[in-house]
């Protein structure tokens, strides 16, 4: 019986192993997700108390524990298909999503800067370095990904068909910059940082309109990718806050996020049409990045109107996040996630 335990044993971990190949850096969303919802809770405090401070701690304990198995994942699968690695960085869409790998760090940097800085030294040591880990390696990525873009079509330049928000991913990492920055002693650089992610933002944004223009509509599958259009606006607001930027800039992006959340939430109906996929995480981070700029706005002047809002849309962020980590629970049990695209 041992024996049969033995040779049964290694086979899994050599199946394992091969599915591997199929994990996309797109995998990454999941912790971007989850540390949105903690960060939504968090700003829910005012409202709920120690609940949402229990909950916010919970979502960032989630992140961080699907953050460790992907690193662990993403590790063995550079080792056992570094073919599939490069596969992925020369792939006309997977390549932007490269980025989810430093904008997950600074997200957790983010978080523990917001939850525990200062009370203690060496924390807020490790903290920091973290945070700076995330921020040049986010910088690494955007220029990276920018540069491949100036070659032409054959070398990985830009297409009109395969242009989609997912491009914006490297954008979202450098809007990121102040939320963590600025309470480490560091917003001069998180500042410039954040100038770079709003530029580039309103050119992205540019050529997202010229392309559904040149090229027509994005693929179904692609649909829920319309939700990240809300994370720079959003993110952006955030951001502004933090700098202590004029209100009335804030409350402009806050706009421009509302915005593009009725336009993502045109295309539900397209997204329930199709198999779930980790596209669908797509939808995760931005929706909870618009949650938080809006709970946040319910404490500015003239933003009372905004409580109920801001609830139901913590609420249903919540059920979303919840809702897609089960379906991609039961996409690896049956073995529909980590396979071929079709």
């Amino acid at each position: 019986m041992n024996t049969q335990a033995s040779t049964h044993r290694p086979s899994r971990i050599t199946r394992a192993v091969a599915l591997l190949e199929y994990l996309a850096p797109a995998w990454f969303a999941m912790v971007m997700g989850w540390c949105g919802l903690s960060q939504a809770w968090l700003r829910a405090t005012d409202v709920f108390g120690d609940t949402a401070l229990g909950l916010g701690l919970v979502a960032a304990i989630v992140a961080q524990f699907i953050f460790v198995l992907l690193c662990l994942a993403c590790i063995v699968r550079l080792q056992a298909h570094p073919n599939a690695v490069v596969a992925d960085m020369r792939h006309p869409v997977r390549h932007a999503f490269m980025a989810t790998l430093p904008i997950s760090i600074l997200l957790l940097a983010s978080l523990g800067i917001n939850l525990f800085w200062g009370t203690n030294r060496n924390l807020d040591t490790a903290l920091t370095f973290l945070w700076c880990v995330g921020s040049i390696l986010e910088i690494a990525a955007t220029v990276w990904v920018i540069e491949r873009w100036l070659n032409n079509a054959e070398n990985g330049g830009l297409q009109w068909a395969t242009f989609t928000p997912v491009f914006f991913i490297p954008v979202v990492g450098n809007v990121l910059a102040p939320l963590g920055g600025v309470s480490i002693g560091l917003e001069t650089w998180a500042t410039a940082q954040f100038g770079i992610g709003m530029f580039l933002w309103t050119v992205l944004q540019t050529l997202m309109f010229v392309r559904l223009a040149q090229a027509g509509p994005l693929p179904a599958r692609l649909a829920p990718s319309w939700f990240i259009t809300l994370v720079p606006p959003s993110i952006g607001g955030l951001s502004l806050l933090q700098l202590d930027a004029p209100l009335t800039l804030v409350w402009m992006l806050w706009g421009v996020g509302a915005f593009f959340l009725m336009l993502a939430i045109t295309q539900i109906s397209t997204i329930r049409e199709q198999a779930f996929s980790m596209a669908n995480w797509g939808m995760s981070f931005p929706l909870a990045a618009f949650t938080s700029l809006t709970l946040r706005m319910t404490h500015a002047p003239g933003g009372a109107w905004l409580q109920m809002p801001a609830t139901l849309l913590l609420a249903i962020t919540s059920l979303l996040i919840l809702g897609l980590t089960l379906s991609t629970w039961r996409g690896l049990r049956h073995g529909h996630l980590l396979a071929p695209e079709k």
